[in-house]
């Protein structure tokens, strides 16, 4: 990371203004790999400066870049990510953003309570199954499953 000249009296506001990254000190920081940063950057959640054939990311991208994938950590799609960091973004009013956050939310909540319920039938099914399975298997004088 490049480190700003703290002696001036805004140094917090110029530290924000000039500090920078490169693409593998946000690799390791994140635990990504660089390629996984070039994605969001194609994607269109990074808008890196360049400074020759070199990614430069400011704090601004590294937040961007923290947002994306706390998302993808809730399930989101980068779609969905990247509206809600524009969002994030943009000057006006903050109830559009808190409104269309909370509607993304609930519509992985009501995913996810959909995918359990769909895990917990076929969890009763596979349980019938060994039930069958031991049932037929006791019938035949087994007691304890064969080896696979």
């Amino acid at each position: 990371m490049t480190t700003p000249d703290r002696s001036t009296p805004d140094a917090s506001d110029v530290a924000q203004a000039t500090c920078t990254y490169t693409i593998s000190e946000l690799a390791q920081e994140f635990d990504i790999t660089p390629r996984a940063i070039r994605f969001y950057e194609d994607m269109g959640l990074l808008t890196p400066a360049r400074d020759g054939r070199n990614r430069v990311y400011t704090v601004r991208d590294r937040t961007r870049l923290k947002l994306t994938l706390r998302g993808k950590r809730l399930g989101l799609s980068l779609q969905e990510i990247k509206q809600l960091v524009d969002m994030y973004e943009s000057p006006s009013d903050t109830t559009q953003q808190l409104t269309a956050f909370l509607a993304i939310l609930q519509a992985h909540r009501d995913q996810l309570a959909q995918q359990m319920e769909d895990i917990q039938i076929t969890l009763a099914e596979i349980q019938q199954h060994e039930e069958r399975a031991l049932g037929l298997l006791a019938e035949a004088g087994q007691t304890r499953m064969p080896p696979v």
